[in-house]
This record gives C-alpha cells, structure tokens and sequence, in this order.
C-alpha cells in the first residue's frame, strides 16, 4: 500500500514539475487509483502484485469515495464562493430598472438579487412612505436601516433633544449634535447615508388630531415611543385609517415586537394590551437600565418587517408577539388574536384568554 502512494506522489510531483495542470495530475492519480481497485478485484488472493497494492478492494473504495466527498465539497464550496462575490447580472439589474437610476440599480443590487424581493420589490421600497414615531433607542437603528434600504419617503416625529445620556443606545446621533432637536439629528444622519431618499422631520408631539392627520399620509407606521398614551394613541389613528402598524419595546434585557393589523384579520395593540400597566410597575428605562445593543436588535427587526412587509417578502408577526430575552439568549412566541369588543379596532371572534391581558416589560427605549 505503501508503494501505491508513493507512486502517487511521485506522480503528482512530476505533474507539478511539468507544470500540468490541477486536473490532469487528479486525473493521473484516478487512473493509478482504479488500475489498484481492478487488480485487487481480479488477481487471487495471495498475488504478490495483489499484496504489494494493499490485498482488497474494499479499503481503496472507501478511501475513493472519501476523496471524491472531499473534492465534491470543496467545488461546491468555491462554487458557492463565486456566486456571492460575483457581480450582479445585467439582466437581474435590468428587471428593476424602471424608476430606479444606475447608480440606485448598483446601490439596492444586493436587493435585487433577492428573489423575494427583485426589482419590483425594490421599486415598491421607492415608492413607500413609512412613519417612524419616536428617534431613539428603537427608532435610530430603524430609521437607519430603512434609509439603507431605499424606502423613498420616510417621516420621523420626536419633540424631544439629543441628550448625552442617549449616546449609549440612540445610534443614529452623535456627540456633535447634543442639544438638537432628534429629528434634525436623525435626518442629517439618514441623508449622509442615502440621498436618493426623503427625510420628512416633525418635531412635535404628537395629539389625537395631529396623529389621525400625520398617518392618513403614509403607507406604514413603526411605534418606537417611550409612553403608553402615544402607543395607545397612535395604535386607535392606525386602527382607523386601516394602516398597519409594527411596534416594539424593550426594557432591561428583554424586548418585543409585533405586526399589529386589524385590517388583515390580525390584532391591534389594544387587542393585545387592553389595559396599561399600573403605575411604577414598567419602569422607564432611565430607572431600570436597558443594555446598549438591545434596541438595536429590535429596531433592526423592525426595519426588516417593514420591508418585509412593503415588499410582500416572506411572512410578518400579525398575530404573534415575538419576545425576545438578550440575557439568556432565548426567544418566544405568543400567540395574539384579535380581542372581541376591542374599543380600538373592534376584534373578532376569539375563543376567551386567547391573548394576554397586559404589558409586561412593555418600555420604549428612549
């Protein structure tokens, strides 16, 4: 057996002194390797040729297939390595084209490429306009990545200032910027990151009336607040006007996310959270602590599930609350129907106990 592989170093080195090819010195070393396999299958046993090439087929056949798992393998391997640094066809970029510019096709191309998105997924990322209430812990890494993502029109409403304190979590504004109002902060930010885009900035808080009239303007409403009058608000406006809503929190360790969409068959947050915690009992998070890449976590889940859900890629959380605890590494699922009798969107027809009855861990990151 010995002599075998001696030969096929032999072989392999004369091949690389000659300077023949990979595939012609592999081929060389299949042609020794399958004269050992027919000599060991058809000279007696006991034949010196036989017993100098090892003494059974067996072991060479596994050994042969061993290799060619291996080979097999790494050409899928570089196959595979291929394919994601090649340059993105013309013809994929072509199917996008209308609406986007050149230099949109080469930015989104990753995009494209998608097959669950594509170029008309794209073009419908272009053409949206999502609201985003609330620039801060959540909102930031949302905003951020939306931005990114091309949603050509996005609006972003917070009456409140950049604070040193925010610097820990709030991503999307910088040292330089203390003391300007978020939503200037946030659309310098964004318009640094992608021009092809519209920042629309409303410094205010918003009111019952303001948030009827704000949302009736766009497509879909992210909910990064700090407050439960603001979510319960902004959750009746959505419920009203039939607009979809996705909304997180976060507190400490832990955070949340849902698709809350009564005009699909799905809960609203009302549905869901009937009643607001008793006072004291959800701390704010200047209180409780929240650890810094937490709301980045939930808020780039956000962006994802309003792409998601712009594109009409893959399934969102309507009807399922995603729970997710950063401490021990550990998500859940509960399941949310809608809440007959709801005061906000008016439920459905549920079996009694189907959703939870209150917040827990309900905070904004702020």
């Amino acid at each position: 057996m010995l002599l075998v592989f001696a030969l096929g170093v032999v072989i392999w080195s004369i091949g690389a002194l000659m300077r023949a090819p990979v595939r012609q010195r592999m081929v060389m070393l299949t042609i020794l390797w399958g004269a050992v396999v027919i000599i060991n299958l058809t000279l007696p046993e006991g034949t010196p040729l036989r017993e100098v090439t090892g003494g059974d087929a067996r072991g060479w056949l596994v050994f042969g297939g061993l290799v060619a798992l291996g080979l097999a393998y790494q050409a899928g391997l570089a196959r595979l390595r291929a394919r994601v640094g090649a340059p993105v066809p013309a013809s994929a970029l072509a199917a996008g084209g209308a609406g986007l510019s050149d230099t949109e096709l080469n930015r989104y191309a990753r995009h494209i490429i998608l097959r669950e998105v594509g170029g008309a997924g794209q073009k419908r990322l272009k053409a949206a306009k999502v609201l985003v209430i609330g620039a801060g812990g959540l909102g930031s890494p949302a905003l951020m990545y939306l931005a990114a993502a091309g949603v050509g029109t996005i609006g972003v409403v917070d009456d409140d200032v950049v604070d040193g304190t925010n610097l820990q979590r709030q991503i999307i504004h910088t040292d330089a910027r203390i003391g300007m109002p978020k939503v200037f902060s946030a659309q310098e930010q964004m318009a640094a990151l992608n021009p092809f885009i519209t920042v629309r900035p409303y410094n205010r808080r918003l009111d019952e009336e303001t948030a009827r009239a704000l949302i009736a303007e766009y497509d879909l409403v992210l909910d990064g607040t700090d407050n439960f009058d603001t979510r319960y608000m902004v959750n009746r406006a959505c419920a009203a006007l039939g607009k979809p809503l996705i909304a997180a929190a976060i507190t400490q360790w832990e955070g949340q996310i849902s698709l809350y969409d009564p005009a699909q068959d799905g809960p609203c947050y009302e549905c869901v959270f009937p009643e607001r915690p008793a006072p004291g009992l959800v701390p704010a998070c200047a209180e409780a602590g929240v650890i810094g890449p937490l709301p980045g976590v939930l808020g780039s889940m956000m962006a994802v599930e309003a792409v998601k859900a712009i594109t009409g890629a893959g399934e969102g959380p309507r009807g399922q609350l995603l729970i997710y605890d950063a401490l021990h590494g550990e998500t859940r699922r509960i399941t949310a129907r809608p809440r007959p009798g709801c005061a906000a969107c008016g439920g459905g027809q549920a079996p009694p106990g189907a959703a939870p009855s209150a917040a827990p861990g309900e905070r904004a990151g702020a």
